[in-house]
């Protein structure tokens, strides 16, 4: 006996302990890492060509957009065609074309009056003699400076420009076609949902890329889910307004659910039912306090992940107008402030965003990647 043990177990134990010894360590299994926050090209590169123009996409993507981003109104013949929206008095040429002067008029969408020219008015063919121009005019005049030299195109024209670009630079380009106006659409009898889920399956592109359809009413969100089941590669993403807004198809039933009263945890898991995506406007997420600044988050990023939603929010711009007080510099309101509008997306990824979109998909590349 040796202390308490025998001559065979000690042998036995010492053996233990060399086998032990030799054998490779177990490491403590890591999580994996986050993904990177996708890059959404608002309306394509907005900053710096006209919105919705194929020239706006192509820089977008040249600057590294993940998505782009085509919003969807109708013609009269029942195109769908890329608008922000169907009154296109303010990103068009056409007030200044005596042949379309008859075509003004004053409609309400979406509950409010509006004076304009609208497309559903409008045959394709008519839509396609008129060019884009710069929606804000001299707060961007780089862009402005492309007024009058880009088409109008349509979803059909964007997808295979997509697929084009994907090809030509080997990698995927995701699309995130958002539906405008939906209740007012179908009150007149053009409806936009089954033509986009028809373009999408015509495409062999965007039946094995990523789409993410979004919208700010719900219904039409809901009758998707019902359409498309989990898709593989088609997701829905619910858009939040700001907060006392009540989306116009709740409205135009008579519903008063207002944004913020989505974006409370409750709110947020009856979304989940439907969506598999988010997207509230910034402030909600980090609200501006009495001097312009930004103030303390909410939990709206933590309560829809516990919700098993992912979040990306909207929309950051370059010029200091629209960047809180505390990123601004002194170069002058529509100056384009680079580093100031950075700095903004950062402070916002820090809450735990799966993206954002951007009207300049250059600096919200150098935001993620940490250029």
């Amino acid at each position: 006996m040796t202390d308490g043990m025998s001559r065979r177990q000690a042998l036995g134990l010492g053996s233990a302990l060399a086998i032990a010894a030799s054998a490779p360590r177990r490491v403590r299994a890591q999580a994996p890492a986050r993904p990177k926050p996708l890059v959404f090209a608002h309306r394509g590169c907005s900053a710096r060509r006209p919105e919705h123009t194929l020239a706006a996409y192509a820089k977008a993507i040249a600057d590294g957009a993940d998505y782009i981003e085509p919003d969807l109104v109708i013609t009269k013949d029942g195109v769908l065609i890329v608008r922000h929206e169907n009154n296109i008095a303010e990103t068009t040429d056409v007030a200044g074309r005596p042949e379309f002067a008859g075509r003004k008029t004053v409609k309400t969408i979406d509950g409010q009056a509006q004076t304009g020219w609208f497309t559903e008015d409008f045959t394709l063919a008519e839509l396609k003699t008129l060019r884009a121009i710069e929606r804000l005019g001299p707060v961007r005049p780089e862009s402005q400076g492309y007024d009058r030299q880009f088409q109008l195109v349509t979803l059909d024209e964007v997808i295979d420009f997509t697929a084009a670009e994907a090809a030509a630079r080997g990698r995927s380009i995701g699309l995130v076609p958002e539906i405008k106006h939906s209740t007012y659409f179908a009150g007149i009898g053009l409806p936009l949902e089954d033509r986009l889920l028809a373009t999408l399956g015509a495409h062999d592109y965007t039946l094995r890329h990523p789409v993410e359809i979004q919208s700010f009413e719900t219904a039409n969100l809901r009758y998707l889910r019902g359409r498309i089941g989990r898709s593989a590669n088609i997701a829905l993403m619910q858009l939040l307004d700001e907060p006392s807004v009540v989306p116009a198809d709740v409205a135009a039933a008579g519903g008063r659910t207002t944004c913020a009263q989505m974006a409370t945890p409750a709110g947020l898991r009856a979304i989940a039912a439907y969506a598999d995506t988010v997207s509230p406007w910034t402030r909600m997420l980090i609200p501006l306090d009495a001097a312009g600044r930004l103030g303390k988050p909410t939990s709206i990023v933590a309560d829809a992940h516990a919700a098993g939603l992912k979040v990306r929010a909207y929309t950051f711009r370059p010029e200091n107008r629209f960047l809180p007080a505390d990123y601004r510099d002194g170069a002058g309101e529509n100056a384009r402030n680079e580093a100031g509008s950075v700095a903004e997306i950062r402070r916002y990824l820090a809450l735990g965003l799966d993206g954002f979109f951007t009207d300049d998909p250059a600096l919200g590349r150098r935001a993620v990647d940490g250029d």
